[in-house]
């Protein structure tokens, strides 16, 4: 048996601006701070939020309660260009230098 290793594949990068489209944050938009590739999850910056009740580790501390980003699916986001405010899903374009850029649907189309 040929069992090849399946390469999960994630449509935004660190850094980029999303718009979440379904859930609780539904229509929100952020920056991706991380990607966790093989669990297809991604954490967006004030997007998910969690409170996390941390215990005191030496005698003298007090406890706190933190708010912290969770992760969420990435399928739930797309990107998103702040300028015109339109979420799309993107194609790949080679530019006049040969380099590959991302490029989003919708405003290929209100540009042609």
């Amino acid at each position: 048996m040929n069992y090849q290793r399946q390469r999960n594949k994630i449509h935004v990068k660190k850094g980029d601006l999303v718009k979440v489209i379904s859930g609780n944050y539904k229509g929100q938009t952020g920056v991706v701070i991380k990607t966790f590739k093989r669990k297809k999850q991604i954490i967006v910056k004030n997007i998910n939020m969690k409170t996390k009740h941390i215990r005191p580790k030496q005698e003298g501390e007090t406890g706190q309660i933190v708010r912290q980003e969770a992760p969420i699916a990435s399928s739930n986001v797309m990107l998103y260009d702040a300028d015109r405010k339109i979420a799309s899903r993107y194609k790949k374009t080679k530019n006049s230098s040969g380099i590959y850029e991302r490029r989003l649907i919708k405003l290929a189309k209100s540009i042609n």
